[in-house]
């Protein structure tokens, strides 16, 4: 898949040398303006911004200065476009967090070597902080992935109004468990809980490893039926795993038990409020027998304070 680059600039032949130079290679928006740079960065997330610095309605100091103000572009590489007799602006534009400078008029082979190596930077990046947020057993989200989705879904949410459901999930009896079938067995079930887990879910929900036998599912605005559909079907995928645990009191095979929370966030709490409501059903569950799911539903508005 091809990486892509912004170039903002508001010269018509500063824009057609560099789409000839880079156009085979990469993916090519462009923007003639600030204001729209700024919209279109935010809708296509590009992977490197080239960057004219002197542009009729904002600078290019100006626009790099509002990336980098944007969560989810402060990350993308920003180089500068830049006349020679510019260049003792350099050291302002790196403090904005620009990575480098172009000079004009273009060399067409600095221009791709600059270009190329800072969008492998960019990869490796992106590839260490994927890593970072990954299970290392499972190969799903870890708990800081979740942390930080749990964020994102909660203020979405609170902004719009949005109900969300939040899952806890724990493997049933699962010392005992690992006692009869050892850890490379315990290692191979919670992959398999892990993978039956990702298809229970639609695309816009979110599965990750909570910690040790305990795994959690965000769903995007379902509210409590829907949530209470996906909780069912995630119980009944892990027992039809057939994964044997002969000593569970449960069932002949593993089993999970699920404590379900719906909710529409307000200003008063935070999202460890629907984690703490969602595991208080998971120990409910757990109290009323096992490989079932209890569910808790937001109280009216004038109850909640």
């Amino acid at each position: 898949m091809k990486q892509t680059i912004m170039i903002v600039d508001d010269m018509p032949i500063n824009l057609q040398i560099l789409i000839e130079v880079l156009g085979d290679e990469y993916e090519i928006v462009f923007a003639t303006n600030g204001r729209d740079a700024l919209a279109m960065a935010e809708s296509n997330l590009p992977d490197l911004i080239l960057l004219d610095i002197q542009m009729p309605d904002m600078s290019g100091y100006q626009v790099c200065q509002a990336l980098r103000a944007m969560p989810r572009l402060e990350g993308v590489p920003v180089i500068f476009l830049t006349a020679m007799s510019q260049q003792e602006d350099e050291v302002a534009g790196l403090k904005l967090g620009a990575v480098d400078y172009i000079i004009k008029p273009f060399n067409p082979d600095i221009v791709r070597l600059r270009v190329q190596n800072h969008l492998e930077l960019k990869r490796y990046r992106d590839d260490r902080v994927r890593l970072a947020l990954l299970d290392g057993l499972t190969g799903i989200p870890n708990r800081r992935a979740f942390d930080e989705q749990l964020g994102r879904e909660w203020f979405r949410s609170l902004r719009t109004q949005a109900v969300l459901s939040l899952i806890m999930i724990d493997v049933d009896l699962f010392k005992p468990y690992n006692d009869t079938y050892g850890h490379l067995g315990g290692d191979d079930c919670l992959k398999q809980v892990a993978a039956s887990l990702l298809t229970s879910l639609r695309a816009s929900d979110f599965a990750a490893r909570y910690g040790g036998e305990e795994f959690v599912c965000i769903l995007h605005e379902a509210n409590q039926a829907g949530a209470l559909i996906t909780a069912e079907r995630i119980c009944s995928k892990v027992e039809s795993l057939h994964i044997p645990h002969c000593t569970s009191a449960v069932s002949s095979y593993v089993t999970v038990s699920l404590g379900m929370a719906t909710f529409i966030p307000t200003e008063d709490h935070t999202p460890d409020f629907l984690i703490k409501m969602a595991d208080q059903m998971l120990y409910k569950a757990k109290e009323k027998g096992r490989n079932r799911v209890e569910q808790w539903r937001q109280p009216e508005r004038e109850c909640l304070h």
